[in-house]
């Protein structure tokens, strides 16, 4: 799972055994773990990240495991603050991540990987390192 932060261009790359909503959702707890983290860090109150009025808007494609209505739900209550929002059907062009992701395809397109891990270690070089 691949995500942008519009701001600063900082990508999140989490890799999943399984794509279902339930992972969908631990990602989305893990890049808001990371969040308040990186708000810390900056000298802040950790409670302060909550109270504040910073708005998280998730911006998602429209496919199935995004949608599913208990998961929305536990996303609203417990990611304070967090908007979902769904982009236009058939719409890649819209998803700043899915530029990134095509431009890793090509660098890696053609290459011969012993394993699976050996894919994943290129993938988030190229993912998180640039």
């Amino acid at each position: 799972m691949k995500a942008i932060r519009y701001s600063d261009k900082k990508i999140f790359v989490e890799f999943l055994s399984k794509s279902n909503s339930n992972s969908f959702y631990k990602v989305l707890k893990l890049f808001y773990q990371d969040l308040i983290s990186e708000w810390v860090e900056a000298g802040n109150n950790r409670e302060g990240f909550t109270e504040k009025w910073f708005k998280i808007v998730i911006i998602l494609d429209k496919v199935s495991l995004h949608k599913k209505q208990d998961y929305i739900q536990k996303i609203t209550t417990q990611i304070p603050n967090s908007h979902l929002e769904y982009l236009p059907k058939y719409s890649p062009d819209y998803n700043l991540i899915e530029l990134v992701w095509h431009s890793a395809k090509e660098y890696i397109a053609n290459r011969l990987f012993k394993s699976v891990e050996e894919l994943e270690v290129l993938l988030h070089k190229l993912l998180n390192e640039g």
